[in-house]
């Protein structure tokens, strides 16, 4: 099967798992999330969006690239037409299956799309902005997000009641919106009243609303629900207006009760540019962070999504996309569906070549990190110099840096004790054995040193790929 003779729905899945990787979440949920390919016909291909702002923030803002992607999905040059569509039009859904070992792509019956529409607490809403896909019941939870969840889970049994606001906070592609939207769904099941905006969706939600002298409007739809869910809060920062007027909205829905949850890349102390009102009342409630996945954890996640979305991924895929995708959830899934796409276009099944070629210029490899690189993310992290690490030093201070770095050096590398040593003192390699080793015992006991070392790992391996690239 060629690429021109795909149903137009299985190009744009191909080319939204290629968006996904080129844009903040935020972007990519507020305008493409739930878009719907229509027709390709020619060179034209057209896509459904849900409303004539979409429509033309797609077409005045992201066209080039979205234009220049599906044109390299399509492999010929495409020009993009966005139309608004209704929900009761649809064309039959796609579903990635597995025969035999090679990834396919089946028609979902009319049918099943009527019977789908007619769950309603199953589909998206325009309405409260929740995505259908972002469930607790589908949340990985790891040793990186546990409190974070189970923050979650006790506000979205009783909002209002316990942490009011939760602030949730970590780096790009965390999970931080699969919890926000998780907690809407429950909230709304137990008949509250919900809404969830990325705070550049309130920016411009403000915006046109003083454009259009419709501010009373867009207050009453922000303070008159239950549970507020607004997504990376830092937009804001700098914005006077839209921090004045999302004051107003918190302190609002606070006063009478109302639940507050927020998501934010950094926490509450580092957003400098937000009002010290502000950062004041996101410290009222409770602060829970979530740091990148440990290896296990990346590997449940990429199982649930390959059966989320009805395809086997052999084992030995599913180990090497884990071992070599360190950054963050959103990386891991991206390559997947890129795997998935790959595999799909090519009509070649599901194996450790193809993923070679798939991920060839986005793959981030062990072997490209060196002791050297180690010492200086460690010493940047640690705050201390490189010349102290390889010190005689032997404070506290100084002594468990080198020791981190030691056991580094031994799991992200391929050198030998004696060449560890080198380049750490020089040092013998029995003390290079025996300090990663006491890292190694501590790592099962201690959650500080788990987090410590998943974002020195994360800050390596973004270095390294820049490097190298």
């Amino acid at each position: 099967m060629t690429v021109s003779t795909l149903p137009p729905e299985t190009v744009w899945k191909a080319t939204l798992g290629e968006l996904e990787m080129q844009m903040t979440r935020a972007t990519f949920t507020t305008w493409l999330q739930g878009t719907r390919a229509l027709s390709f016909a020619g060179d034209e291909f057209v896509v459904g969006v849900r409303n004539d702002f979409a429509k033309d923030w797609l077409e005045n803002r992201l066209y080039d690239l979205i234009a220049r992607t599906l044109a390299g999905v399509a492999e010929r040059p495409v020009t993009v037409r966005f139309v608004v569509w209704s929900e009761e039009i649809i064309a039959p859904q796609t579903a990635m299956v597995s025969r035999n070992g090679r990834a396919e792509v089946v028609a979902t019956a009319p049918a099943e799309v009527a019977a789908g529409r007619r769950d309603e607490g199953a589909r998206d809403s325009t309405e409260n902005g929740l995505n259908r896909r972002y469930t607790f019941s589908n949340f990985i939870v790891g040793a990186n997000n546990r409190l974070a969840y189970a923050a979650a889970l006790s506000v979205a049994e009783n909002p209002g009641q316990t942490y009011n606001p939760l602030f949730i906070y970590g780096g790009v592609g965390l999970g931080k919106t699969h919890l926000l939207h998780a907690i809407g769904h429950r909230c709304r099941q137990d008949g509250y009243r919900v809404r969830y905006i990325s705070a550049e969706t309130f920016t411009n939600d403000l915006v046109m609303a003083i454009r259009t002298k419709q501010t009373p409007e867009f207050r009453e739809r922000y303070r008159t629900v239950d549970v507020l869910l607004i997504d990376d809060i830092q937009f804001i920062s700098g914005k006077e207006g839209t921090q004045d007027e999302f004051f107003h909205t918190f302190d609002d829905l606070h006063s009478y009760g109302k639940q507050v949850i927020i998501s934010s890349d950094r926490s509450p102390k580092s957003l400098a540019a937000l009002e010290e009102r502000l950062l004041s009342r996101f410290e009222w409630g409770l602060t829970a962070d979530v740091q990148p996945p440990d290896e296990e954890t990346r590997r449940a996640i990429l199982l649930a999504k390959a059966e989320d979305l009805n395809c086997y991924v052999p084992d030995n895929v599913i180990e090497f996309i884990a071992h070599n995708s360190r950054q963050n959830i959103r990386e891991l899934e991206g390559a997947l569906n890129k795997v998935m796409a790959y595999a799909n276009l090519t009509s070649r099944p599901i194996d450790l070549e193809l993923v070679n070629m798939a991920l060839a210029d986005t793959m981030r490899r062990p072997e490209r990190i060196s002791v050297e690189q180690i010492i200086d993310i460690v010493c940047r992290y640690y705050n201390v110099t490189a010349d102290a690490l390889i010190s005689s030093s032997r404070k506290s201070t100084i002594a468990y840096p080198r020791q981190v770095a030691m056991y580094l050096a031994r799991t992200e590398t391929d050198a030998s004790l004696p060449q560890i040593g080198a380049q750490m003192g020089p040092r013998d390699h029995t003390t290079v054995l025996h300090g990663s080793e006491k890292i190694k015992t501590l790592v099962d006991t201690d959650p500080q040193l788990r987090r410590d070392l998943l974002e020195i790992k994360a800050m390596l391996y973004e270095r390294a790929a820049v490097i190298t690239h």
